[in-house]
């Protein structure tokens, strides 16, 4: 299983971006996707999470209320949609995919994207 993310880049405070994940080799297995982020000098942290095949969202978190999690299953790829940006959502962001067990954990996502930047400027 290989997960392609795609769709940062800069943008300006209050801008919108959606970024993108595809998964290859195969038919999509998992439980759900899960989005992180991880800023410069902290630790990753969750973002959201929809589970795969009844598309049910979970947010938490400082983006809760501005970012929306979305997937298309005839594509096998998922949606982040980011709006009203902040400079603090500064970050490389990435998506995984959860085989089951608590969707804000890191260690229930056992394959990675490599990350997209997304960089907000005030």
């Amino acid at each position: 299983v290989q997960l392609q993310a795609s769709g940062g880049g800069l943008v300006q405070a209050g801008d919108s971006l959606r970024l993108s994940c595809t998964v290859s080799g195969g038919t999509f297995s998992g439980f759900a996707m899960g989005w992180f982020r991880q800023a410069p000098g902290k630790e990753r942290e969750f973002v959201a999470a929809i589970s795969w095949y009844e598309g049910s969202p979970w947010y938490e978190g400082p983006t809760k209320g501005r970012f929306t999690i979305a997937r298309d299953v005839t594509r096998n790829t998922g949606y982040l949609q980011m709006n009203r940006l902040k400079p603090e959502d500064t970050a490389v962001y990435y998506c995984a995919v959860n085989q089951g067990g608590p969707l804000t954990s890191e260690s229930e996502y056992p394959y990675w994207g490599q990350g997209t930047q997304v960089t907000v400027s005030s």
